[in-house]
């Protein structure tokens, strides 16, 4: 009988704040879980990254992150996360992770190939550069409209966020229903921009905001 082949999760929150409450730790836990069952294999080990985000796209910033690929290179395993932004939406870090040579998977995307998560990351990427500049031009506008900044502008940041998830709110019911019907996100991608349903920034569906969406349905 083949040897079950093992598999080491990667978990990571960004705040410290996040990590002693442990918000979105059971639910990554439990996506790995998912992924390792249906494919037959055995978690081995599990290491937790608790960080701010800031300076995160060097591997050296992430000391778990490295501890888990020597460990998933030592033992041949497979690291296994369970988001691809529990990584980085940056589309070098990512690449430098496949440069290592340690075969990963993301749970939730469990089909996706190499080439498809590195094009998922440039989306994410691009993504978040829109909404960079959308935050900056809200805040210049403000300024010039006298409001004081400082402290008001992680402020805006917050209700940018709010807002984002404001908009997404009335498609909670129908994205549930559609990923627990069992529809693929291609699938899901396509029926939602075909009826013309804007995204919560207010543009096409793509892989990256679908699965960013569905993560805030399951936060």
């Amino acid at each position: 009988m083949a040897e079950q082949r093992k598999a080491i999760a990667y978990l990571r929150v960004s705040t410290d704040r996040q990590g002693r409450s442990g918000l979105g730790l059971e639910a990554q836990r439990e996506a790995v879980a998912r992924y390792a069952a249906a494919a037959g294999m055995e978690i081995a080990g599990e290491y937790l990254e608790v960080e701010t985000g800031k300076g995160s796209n060097a591997l050296a910033k992430r000391p778990q992150l490295l501890a888990a690929l020597n460990e998933a290179k030592r033992t041949k395993a497979k690291l296994v996360l369970a988001k691809l932004d529990r990584l980085a939406r940056n589309v070098h870090f990512i690449s430098g992770l496949m440069e290592t040579g340690v075969d990963f998977a993301v749970a939730d995307m469990p089909n996706a190939d190499r080439f498809q998560l590195h094009l998922f990351a440039a989306l994410a990427e691009k993504e978040g550069e829109v909404i960079s500049q959308r935050t900056k031009a809200a805040l210049a506008a403000a300024k010039a409209r006298g409001t004081v900044l400082g402290r008001n502008g992680a402020a805006l940041a917050a209700a940018n966020k709010a807002a984002a998830a404001e908009r997404l709110a009335p498609l909670s019911d129908r994205l549930r229903a559609m990923k627990e019907s069992g529809m693929s996100v291609r699938r899901m991608i396509a029926a939602l921009n075909d009826e013309g349903v804007p995204s919560p920034a207010g543009g096409k569906w793509h892989p990256a905001n679908l699965h960013r969406a569905l993560g805030r349905l399951a936060a």
